[in-house]
């Protein structure tokens, strides 16, 4: 109510005193003599009845659209519309008497005055009425429209981190588990020491997990970060028959990307690659721009894909619908073969931190 007497203030005001200018210019102009003070008050004042009936319209319109969506309510705008004519017509006899702005002789009753006003006014009283309400209905459809945008964003965004949460869920277990049960092959081959360094490097990369666990986005150095102790604890797994490269320009390591992005994706590289050799296998990340694009490559050297790719390898699959979630379909992921072995290219906006 507060905001809808401000601009009612503000808007009459103006019609007020656009009115009293226009009139003071076009009665002199025609070399008219009247009582120049008393006619700008007069067409100034003319206006305060409308100006302060116009937050009641406002919300007896609300108030009838609200109770009947289906009727316009015509009877009680009627209504409305005949007592702010009567209350304006009134107002204004009395304004005239008490100015004599036309310095007429005799002057009028206020009776007369009230009789001509409110009959002459009656068109312009509908009218003001009309555009009063289109208005408001106007203004207020468009609140409601921007109120309605901004909360179904808020649940979009609700939905997406929902989405994310169950997504980033699956994503742990599934390190967690191959991780453990790498200790477990180093504990019964007796290689102590490196069943310790690897729950070492573990409980460091849990604590990262923990940390990001309301984080979406992290920087490309952190990522990277977390990479290398991932691949830490795969080297500890696999010894020399692991060979992996990172290539990052230093220039794009404030660059946002998706948290536990490439860790899945060099798993991914893991498990259907250096798994099924029995010699040495090399995995390589290579960091780049493409057309303004961030661009993360991970190859692995084999064996090739076959001619049809399973479905459901929850890696890519995760960090699809990962993806999707964050960037709406403004991002592209590629699995295929290169040379002797398989390459999954993703790109997505490149945005700093």
């Amino acid at each position: 109510m507060s905001r809808d007497w401000f601009w009612a203030a503000v808007a009459w005001s103006g019609i007020g005193l656009f009115d009293a200018i226009q009139t003071l210019i076009v009665m002199k102009s025609g070399g008219m003599h009247h009582a120049w003070p008393e006619l700008f008050c007069f067409r100034m004042l003319y206006w305060l009845v409308w100006a302060v009936a116009t937050p009641a319209v406002l919300r007896l319109g609300m108030r009838i659209a609200a109770q009947d969506a289906q009727r316009l309510g015509w009877p009680g705008h009627l209504l409305a519309c005949l007592g702010i004519g009567l209350l304006s017509a009134l107002w204004t006899a009395v304004l005239e008497q008490a100015l004599d702005p036309w310095l007429a002789t005799p002057p009028p009753s206020w009776r007369e005055l009230w009789r001509q006003h409110f009959v002459n006014g009656m068109l312009t009283s509908v009218v003001l009425y009309v555009t009063t309400l289109a208005i408001g209905y106007g203004v207020r459809a468009r609140e409601g429209l921007m109120l309605e945008r901004a909360k179904r964003a808020q649940l979009n965004e609700q939905l997406v981190q929902a989405q994310l949460d169950a997504l980033r869920r699956q994503i742990e277990p599934h390190f967690l588990f191959n991780s453990l049960n790498t200790i477990t092959g180093l504990v019964r081959e007796r290689r102590n020491d490196a069943a310790v360094g690897m729950i070492t490097g573990l409980s460091e990369l849990l604590r990262r997990v923990l940390a990001d666990a309301d984080r979406n986005l992290a920087t490309l150095d952190e990522e990277l970060a977390f990479l290398d102790k991932y691949l830490a604890i795969q080297k500890m797994r696999f010894g020399e028959r692991l060979h992996y490269s990172v290539d990052a320009p230093p220039a794009l390591l404030s660059a946002q990307v998706p948290t536990l992005l490439l860790q899945p994706l060099v798993e991914n590289a893991f498990k259907h690659g250096l798994a099924h050799r029995p010699e040495s296998g090399r995995i390589g990340v290579t960091i780049g721009t493409a057309a303004d694009r961030l661009s993360i490559a991970v190859y692995n050297d084999g064996p090739p894909l076959p001619a049809a790719v399973p479905a459901g390898r929850i890696g890519l699959a995760n960090v699809r619908q990962r993806l999707a979630s964050l960037y709406d379909g403004n991002f592209t992921l590629d699995l295929c073969n290169r040379g002797d072995g398989v390459e999954v290219r993703i790109t997505l906006p490149l945005v700093h931190s």
